[in-house]
């Protein structure tokens, strides 16, 4: 018995000493990429504006009668690469632009605060330093789905449509599930930290559509790896914010403006986070929630059925 058990300990010392020479060995490679692929994450996709002092990021692509501006969900690492499975099946025939808040993609990192009328602020004034007017049809994953609801309560002259990929409403979620998640907040940021330190980011896929070319698979985790769980991302989803946010939407009437939303299947399964959307919808003048059989990142899996459903959008408004 004795040395069966001696056995197993040296075996789990084996395996603890290979577990970190392996993360060694990763921590230093990720070192060593970040100096040499500096280029991928520093040369933008699409032009740089001033806004607060700081350079925002903004991608065009396409010319048409209609805008359609994407908005990431929080922690996206490359909105412009994230979004691209499907923006591109819509530029022939359309403006497409792609704004990456301060923290994301090729924007800087920032310090202030990340209030909900700051963020719509910044990317307001981003769209129109880079030419691009009003009104648009804004595609919001996630997150963003708050944004495009206070910009079209606020600025209901700047929204044509809104084109929800899995978005947030007002009431998605309730206060015991907001403070539930923001005690996981710590540990996330830290974890994903670690990881990002060590280079296991490196690991990952992030090509979910499987459209990306190889360079620009290059670009997405480069960029993963220079901007994953940084401060100003990471301060977008600070409890006290949330919930003012959520207060003032909330103070405002849904907008009325046409809307598709889109319920993924991670989600589907939840009462207030479909019951959301069907009252946005409601108030639509003309809404609809559809629910797909794929993940969070509805765009980046049913990009052909979603690209089809919002050029027939178009052509109704």
């Amino acid at each position: 018995m004795k040395k069966v058990l001696k056995f197993i300990g040296k075996s789990l010392l084996a395996i603890l000493l290979l577990l970190a020479l392996f993360l060694l060995a990763m921590t230093v490679y990720n070192q060593i990429m970040l100096r040499k692929n500096k280029a991928l994450y520093e040369t933008p996709l699409g032009q740089l504006v001033e806004v607060d002092g700081h350079n925002m990021s903004v991608y065009t692509e396409g010319e048409g009668e209609h805008t359609l501006v994407f908005m990431s969900g929080w922690g996206t690492p490359s909105p412009i690469l994230d979004f691209r499975c499907l923006y591109s099946r819509l530029s022939d025939t359309n403006r497409i632009a792609v704004v990456e808040k301060f923290g994301y993609g090729f924007s800087d990192i920032v310090d202030g605060g990340r209030d909900m009328d700051t963020i719509l602020r910044q990317d307001r004034e981003a769209l129109q330093k880079a030419g691009i007017e009003a009104p648009y049809v804004l595609c919001a994953h996630s997150f963003s789905g708050y944004e495009a609801t206070l910009w079209a309560q606020k600025y209901p002259d700047e929204v044509e449509a809104i084109v929800g990929l899995d978005m947030c409403t007002p009431n998605c979620e309730n206060t015991e599930t907001l403070k539930s998640n923001d005690k996981l907040m710590a540990a996330v940021k830290l974890v994903n930290r670690a990881l990002n330190h060590m280079g296991l980011i490196r690991l990952y896929n992030f090509d979910m559509s499987g459209t990306l070319t190889d360079d620009e698979k290059r670009i997405f985790t480069e960029i993963a790896c220079h901007t994953t769980a940084n401060d100003t991302i990471m301060n977008e989803g600070d409890l006290d914010t949330e919930l003012a946010m959520i207060d003032e939407l909330n103070s405002y009437p849904l907008p009325t403006v046409p809307m598709i939303l889109y319920a993924s299947a991670d989600y589907s399964g939840q009462e207030l986070w479909v019951g959301g959307m069907q009252a946005m919808a409601d108030a639509s003048t003309n809404g609809k929630v559809i629910k797909l059989d794929c993940g969070h990142y509805v765009h980046d899996f049913e990009y052909e059925r979603i690209s089809t459903d919002i050029r027939e959008l178009l052509g109704s408004l």
